[in-house]
């Protein structure tokens, strides 16, 4: 009885830990004009369905920063709670700054 109670404890913390993931997005600086606001842009590659060629995806977020951004830095952006009607992101680290 005792292996089968470690097992689904095994497998409930292993769910819990997927669960509590929040996603993470790296991205460019495209505008920092706002007040300890960013805007990053995301880029992706989709397969096309019918012609199995790469296809380029340009999304961007609106992201909570409270460090100095520049436009061009790239940086690391994690999912949040909302912060206000279109901000759900924040800056985490800013991996590559740009050189001016």
């Amino acid at each position: 009885m005792s292996e089968e109670n470690k097992q689904i404890q095994d497998t409930a913390t292993a769910e819990k830990a997927l669960v509590g993931r929040r996603a993470e997005k790296i991205g460019i600086v495209v505008s920092n004009k706002m007040m300890k606001t960013v805007v990053v842009r995301v880029d992706r590659l989709v397969r096309h369905q019918k012609y199995k060629r790469y296809i380029r995806r340009r999304s961007s977020f609106m992201a909570h920063s409270e460090m100095e951004c520049n436009i061009g830095d790239k940086v690391k952006i994690v999912e949040t709670r909302p912060l206000s009607a279109r901000k759900r992101w924040r800056v985490v680290e800013i991996m590559q700054k740009v050189t001016l």
